[in-house]
């Protein structure tokens, strides 16, 4: 079962100068050296019974190259089946993903193994190594588990009382086990606070008090700035500054956010936030890397998904009268109306009066088939060809349509900044949101497009269709 060291998760690793949310790194890099060292110690244990005699490959070479290859491998296939994900399965869930993977992992190392040089101990090679990966395994969520309890958590004070503030404090408090000591709440407004005041269980300092010396005081790591308005001099920016001076770190409400969630708070954000802010990189470097993985990732994913699509046409056929291929208008880049193409999912007819209806759950317009190839995607595979042809992208913003587009734009701040990329057959949202079925799930997917707008990278994108194999496999996020 993959290792996840918790308290690092949601942490943010900069990778290429792009903000990334790989889930766990820290469970990440254990796995690979388990894996490698499980793999060497197999070898070790039975090159000493069934020893050959080298041949055209030297045997330590080939050791090497199976561990390392086993490594990767078995990352790799955590994280198709959504093992470094954030979101929390069960016990008996990750046990048989995780058995899953080692299996195709070891398959995949065996049978190149045999391809670069037989030896007589490779049938037994796989079954060892995983062997000794379990009591790694073992003793690495010990030793997590003993520094859990032995490190102190790095202390963090909230700079503000407002309902976001107070949010914050509830969400980190419930993560298990907790990755932040939240000590309090740093009053930014002037009226006199009681003595001993508390919010939710959590103590109020007042106003008056030095926020360098109480940081200094309490061991402060980090301060989080949850204050919608800060002009007027309710906050001591003096002393915010001189804090970060003296090595603690200060975020706004934001920036956090965006740090340890993987979104971008609308509510709370400012126009000057996004203009100074890192990000929004949109060269002319990034631009070609981008179609071209486009263009090579949609030839590939249509040849494989070929028969699926085929099939799935025969099946709407047969299931219900009308066409096969849906064609609707969305909104593109720049705010472009084109034509998105998808399988049939709902009955013929099915906004007879012509007005855009948002899709809800056991919505009676799915038909029975539209329903299974809503859950696994299938009805998204001939937007592939939307995205050879250019006018979307295999990651990005979900196109809407233009109806829709309309009423969000009213409605939700800083809506139009998803057009600034190509929409997506699938995006950070697909991956880290359920399916949306109202203005305030909307809303929130808008916040995770905005992270991926602002952070959009070719490893983001990597990631993104990482997680969405274990999203269509498991049926996350429905």
């Amino acid at each position: 079962m993959t290792v996840t060291y918790e308290g690092t998760k949601g942490s943010v690793v900069k990778i290429f100068h792009r903000s990334v949310l790989p889930g766990s790194l820290a469970g990440i890099v254990v796995d690979l050296v388990l894996c490698f060292s499980a793999m060497l110690l197999a070898a070790s244990t039975l090159t000493s019974k069934y020893m050959t005699i080298p041949r055209a490959v030297p045997e330590l070479p080939l050791i090497l190259f199976g561990a390392t290859q086993f490594a990767l491998v078995t990352a790799l296939m955590y994280a198709l089946v959504g093992l470094y994900r954030p979101n929390s399965i069960s016990m008996v869930a990750a046990a048989v993903r995780t058995a899953v993977a080692l299996c195709i992992a070891g398959y995949v190392t065996s049978l190149t193994l045999r391809i670069v040089a037989d030896r007589g101990y490779i049938e037994l090679l796989i079954p060892t190594a995983i062997a000794y990966l379990g009591v790694g395994l073992v003793l690495a969520r010990v030793g997590f588990a003993v520094m859990r309890s032995t490190v102190a958590l790095p202390k963090l004070l909230i700079v503000g009382t407002s309902p976001e503030a107070r949010a914050i404090a509830a969400d980190l408090r419930k993560q298990k086990p907790l990755a932040h000591d939240v000590i309090g709440f740093y009053s930014a407004t002037r009226s006199p606070q009681k003595a001993g005041a508390t919010i939710d269980g959590l103590r109020v300092f007042p106003n008056d008090t030095n926020l360098t010396e109480l940081a200094s005081r309490l061991d402060v790591q980090e301060i989080i700035v949850a204050v919608r308005e800060q002009r007027g001099g309710g906050l001591p920016m003096d002393q915010l500054l001189e804090c970060r001076i003296r090595g603690v770190s200060v975020l706004d409400l934001a920036g956090f956010c965006e740090r340890t969630k993987g979104e971008v708070p609308i509510d709370s954000l400012k126009g000057s936030w996004l203009v100074y802010g890192h990000g929004f990189v949109q060269g002319n470097l990034r631009r070609f890397l981008k179609r071209l993985f486009d263009i090579v990732g949609s030839l590939v994913l249509l040849v494989l998904s070929a028969p699926v699509m085929i099939l799935a046409m025969l099946a709407i056929r047969l299931d219900s009268p009308g066409p096969v291929i849906y064609r609707q208008a969305r909104v593109g880049l720049g705010g472009r109306v084109f034509t998105c193409p998808k399988l049939r999912s709902m009955c013929v007819n099915a906004e007879q009066d012509g007005v855009a209806k948002w899709a809800s759950k056991d919505d009676p317009r799915i038909t029975r088939l539209g329903a299974f190839f809503r859950k696994t995607r299938i009805d998204e595979l001939p937007q592939l060809l939307s995205v050879l042809k250019g006018d979307m992208s295999l990651v990005g913003p979900r196109p809407e349509r233009p109806s829709f587009v309309d009423e969000l734009k009213e409605s939700i701040p800083f809506y139009e900044l998803r057009h600034s990329v190509k929409p997506g057959i699938t995006g950070w949202a697909q991956v880290r949101f359920h399916y949306g079925a109202s203005l305030e799930d909307a809303k929130r997917k808008h916040q995770f497009d905005l992270y991926y707008v602002k952070n959009n990278s070719l490893v983001l994108d990597i990631l993104v269709l990482i997680e969405t194999v274990s999203v269509v496999l498991f049926y996350e996020g429905h």
